[in-house]
């Protein structure tokens, strides 16, 4: 997929709706994505030697890689993510609305 590992995603559908971040994990053969602020949820754990407190440990869960969208750096509008080849041979990545390389 064309999503990679600290890219600025927004979320298209689901709870967290409108909601930007970015992106700290990618799964490409689940085609999941663990996005900054969403998903999260609450571990409920026991006190034990190794966790003295207990109590709820809140984790980031991950997501779709369908239900987010790449915001691109130059027209700051979410947008679908190309690729080509340059002249020297290298693949890069391009926003399609505006046409401009995304790093």
């Amino acid at each position: 997929m064309l999503i990679k590992k600290n890219d600025m995603v927004i979320v298209r559908c689901g709870k967290y709706r409108g909601q930007k971040g970015k992106v700290l994990t990618v799964n490409n053969e689940e085609s999941l994505v663990t996005v900054e602020g969403v998903n999260e949820v609450y571990r409920h754990v026991r006190r034990s030697q190794k966790n003295m407190q207990g109590g709820r440990l809140s984790k980031l869960m991950p997501i779709q890689m369908s239900n987010v969208m790449v915001i691109c750096q130059k027209c700051q509008k979410p947008t679908r993510v190309g690729s080509k080849f340059d002249v020297s041979g290298k693949k890069l990545r391009f926003c399609k609305k505006c046409q401009s390389i995304i790093e």
